[in-house]
């Protein structure tokens, strides 16, 4: 029997045949996942986000204590720190020591002149009214007399002029017993009020310093820094620790303008966090606001092309994630 050898130009057109055969496959593989396949939604990556807080205060002075720590929870008005003040505490001194006066002034001139005063001036009055009637009588004397031409002209002036003098003298004296009466004139009354009042407004403002030596929270929430130590020295209107509020977080992202279609205020919103276990919840956009030209995405081409702005979008969850953590990645797909 014999035997049937295989020509090179048979394997050659085998070979080309079984190739064309996989390249027809191949291609028709690549035109089935192009139509078929779906590409992976893009994904933009934000982060999680909540209020926080500053404490500080108007005095400035040591820190003695801390009453909370870091990632303690606290409520408005429970106390943070102490702070003290030994400058604050002098002023208050001397500013009690100014009211203190101010207070003595005003009583003594609202106590008016003193009871001695006012009744030598009453006796001196009586003495000047007593000089008008011995110096009125004289003067009658003296003027039936000039009239009878007993005395001289002369002598009736002289007795007229002592009682003008005495009539005088009785109207003063009286009046000086009236202002020893009366005490004080009213501008120095009104004045020595006013001084009390300022020296009271200087206590109010040192006390009011004072009332920062125990700073309280704000706000519910929880402790998220503490800034200095204890016996650091702070200034005025230096944070002392912040305050973040667990019930006021959101999420942000930074997105394209083209993508703004369908990122619309108060649209709600599928969002995913991989720290925690990949929970997807509903967040509800309030916030949407143009980043800068320094967030603009430039255009590559001279022609055909058109640069995008870059814009900041916020989003708070529908529901309280009490998990969520400022600083956690947050997902969502276009």
């Amino acid at each position: 029997m014999a035997t049937q050898n295989t020509t090179p130009a048979q394997e050659n057109r085998s070979l080309l045949i079984s190739l064309g055969v996989v390249i027809v496959v191949v291609a028709l593989l690549a035109i089935i996942g192009f139509v078929f396949i779906k590409q992976p939604a893009p994904i933009i990556e934000g982060q999680a986000d909540a209020t926080s807080v500053r404490v500080s205060g108007k005095l400035p002075g040591r820190v003695v204590e801390f009453y909370v720590s870091e990632g303690d929870n606290v409520h408005a008005g429970d106390t943070l720190v102490h702070i003290h003040s030994s400058v604050a505490e002098a002023q208050l001194l001397q500013a009690e020591g100014m009211e203190s006066v101010a207070k003595a002034l005003n009583q003594k001139v609202d106590a008016g002149t003193r009871s001695q005063i006012i009744q030598t001036a009453y006796q001196m009055w009586q003495q000047a009214d007593a000089a008008v009637g011995i110096t009125r009588k004289t003067y009658e004397r003296m003027e039936t007399l000039y009239k009878e031409n007993v005395i001289s002209e002369q002598k009736r002036d002289e007795a007229k002029a002592a009682y003008d003098a005495a009539v005088a003298a009785e109207r003063a004296a009286k009046s000086q017993w009236e202002l020893a009466k009366s005490g004080a004139q009213s501008e120095d009354k009104a004045s020595a009020r006013a001084m009390v009042d300022v020296a009271r407004g200087g206590v109010e403002q040192v006390q009011a310093l004072l009332e920062d030596q125990y700073l309280v929270a704000p706000c519910d929430g929880q402790i998220d820094e503490i800034y200095p130590e204890v016996s650091e020295l702070v200034a005025l209107g230096a944070p002392i620790m912040s305050v973040l509020r667990t019930d006021d977080k959101w999420v942000t992202f930074n997105v394209r303008e083209e993508l703004l279609n369908d990122l619309t205020m108060g649209k709600e919103i599928d969002v995913m966090i991989p720290a925690l276990d990949h929970k997807v919840v509903k967040a509800k956009i309030f916030y949407i606001r143009d980043l800068g030209s320094y967030a603009v995405w430039r255009a590559t081409k001279a022609t055909g092309d058109w640069d995008s702005r870059t814009f900041q979008v916020k989003a708070r969850p529908v529901e309280a994630i009490p998990d969520l953590r400022p600083g956690m990645t947050v997902l969502l797909n276009e």
